[in-house]
């Protein structure tokens, strides 16, 4: 029988990834540039602040329904799911590092004075993005993946795996129309959410592409 709590916190995962994808999509900034065009600067720092405030009572109900555990990594296992975990930890760090982190927090846009603050950000293709088209989508479920395992958790982890797969394609639509060929060739070569060998780019081929 399904535990009554598990129903709920599925219903939150989803009312989550509505309001995130919401906010997301290109018209909800639109709206706000017609009505407040002076705050449009402060949308995408924003949008980041509710996005962690309406994650924290997702993750704590999650939390609180505990359980008995479904799984968990013992041994040789639990060896490796952890080192897979602290891979990605690593991954979110490096990776970093190709990412402008001012624009992505909302910092850059602050100082901006048109009121598409935004601009469209160049094509780059990054080292992980030679392999994932989505590293930190990746990366995220990696961690999700590799961890212990009540009714609770496995709720989450699949809403979680849901929503990125479901996001990913709206996010995409919005890359195909700002870099058009460009990316649709990328997409071509490079698979979405998981890595494959025999489908990645070289520094080469990657520059080439985006141009």
């Amino acid at each position: 029988m399904i535990r009554s709590g598990l129903i709920p916190l599925a219903l939150a995962w989803l009312a989550y990834g509505l309001l995130h994808s919401a906010l997301a999509a290109p018209a909800a900034k639109a709206w706000v540039a017609r009505r407040w065009p002076q705050g449009v600067r402060y949308y995408r720092l924003g949008y980041n602040v509710v996005a962690v405030l309406a994650l924290l009572p997702v993750l704590w109900l999650g939390h609180a329904l505990g359980g008995a555990w479904l799984w968990r990594w013992t041994g040789a296992a639990a060896w490796l799911t952890n080192a897979l975990a602290l891979a990605a930890v690593a991954g979110f760090v490096w990776s970093s590092r190709h990412y402008d982190m001012a624009a992505f927090l909302g910092l850059r846009q602050l100082r901006a004075t048109a009121s598409g603050a935004d601009g469209r950000e160049a094509f780059v293709i990054s080292p992980l993005h030679r392999y994932v088209r989505h590293p930190w989508y990746f990366l995220a479920l990696v961690l999700v993946w590799t961890r212990d395992m009540t009714a609770a958790t496995l709720v989450s982890s699949l809403m979680i795996t849901l929503y990125f797969a479901i996001g990913s394609k709206f996010e995409e639509r919005k890359l195909l129309a700002a870099h058009g060929d460009a990316y649709r060739r990328y997409m071509a070569r490079v698979p979405g959410l998981w890595p494959l060998p025999w489908k990645t780019l070289s520094a080469a081929e990657a520059r080439e592409i985006a141009g």
